[in-house]
């Protein structure tokens, strides 16, 4: 595009951001978008009067959101409700793209685990597996939910999730090649495991009783997969940008992701620690918490994402 065209394109919108605004929401719509007309005015126009114009547009408003410390509180919250959900609606593609791959790798899983016995203990590992085998015998097939201390299992598990979502996300820097192979390890060992209660008629009340936490933790290391998958989109596509730029950019947008993620790991380490032990609990509870679970990933990572980046735009 003739920077003519981009000026021309633009310029109305840029006038418009000259009024100052008290609107925290339009505040970070403008920085944003400001930031990546800067973005392609440098890589285009380089040495432009068009770069300074923008670039002076956009340092007084981060100046505006930052000059006092009062704001804090307000720059926290239009993380969650602002910031964030657009970050994930910019990159909503890798995130289904990823969560297809997962899909494929669970179906191996659950395949694999049909078609040879021996696959289960190969992935399990042969104490697991007798463990389980004895609980199903014994009447009580979820028995290990139960065997630690409560606040003990709980940080265990919430330290444990924790790294691998950083794993997945790190081995990014691998092409996404290290990120796929940490989401098939996953997504392989959870289609094996569903497939050993299924084949002993538990498969419905695995479902109720693990994905109590499991809806959340599953999906947040689905979605740390995907700001791994970032990572490696950056490297392998930088289009306009050198690969370092690409990467950095990238980069910014992944780790505000993957951040993101620690609270959601800890409330489903606190599911796991504390709920799902109750193993007895009415199905409608547990449906309850399933559905709740799986309605706050829908909203807050698909649909809400969605709805203002397409406010964004007008």
């Amino acid at each position: 595009m003739r920077e003519g065209q981009f000026i021309k394109r633009n310029i109305d919108r840029w006038k418009n951001y000259e009024e100052p605004s008290q609107d925290p929401d339009e505040i970070a719509k403008r920085f944003t978008y400001l930031v990546d007309d800067l973005s392609y005015a440098k890589t285009f126009y380089p040495f432009s009067n068009t770069v300074k114009y923008i670039n002076g547009l956009a340092a007084h408003i981060y100046l505006s959101i930052y000059k006092n410390k009062k704001e804090k509180r307000s720059r926290f919250l239009g993380f969650w409700t602002t910031e964030l959900p657009l970050i994930v609606a910019k990159h909503h593609k890798t995130l289904l793209y990823t969560f297809a791959f997962f899909i494929a790798f669970v179906s191996i899983g659950v395949f694999s685990s049909a078609h040879d016995q021996s696959f289960v203990r190969a992935i399990l590992g042969d104490s697991y597996v007798d463990m389980t085998e004895q609980n199903i015998a014994a009447g009580d097939p979820f028995g290990v939910y139960k065997k630690q201390n409560e606040l003990s299992m709980f940080l265990r598990i919430a330290f444990n999730n924790i790294s691998v979502a950083f794993y997945c996300f790190a081995m990014g820097i691998f092409a996404g090649v290290g990120t796929l192979y940490v989401l098939f390890q996953n997504g392989l060992m959870l289609g094996v495991f569903e497939h050993l209660f299924f084949k002993h008629g538990l498969g419905i009340q695995s479902l109720l009783v693990v994905f109590i936490h499991g809806t959340l933790e599953i999906s947040a290391i689905v979605i740390a997969g995907s700001a791994g998958m970032i990572i490696g989109n950056a490297i392998l596509f930088p289009k306009t940008f050198t690969r370092l730029q690409s990467l950095t950019r990238a980069a910014r947008d992944a780790v505000k992701i993957v951040a993101a993620l620690v609270p959601i790991f800890v409330i489903a380490a606190f599911f796991e620690g504390f709920v799902t032990r109750h193993t007895n609990m009415p199905a409608w509870l547990s449906v309850a918490i399933l559905a709740l679970s799986l309605l706050f990933i829908l909203w807050y990572f698909v649909f809400y994402p969605k709805k203002l980046s397409r406010r964004a735009r007008l």
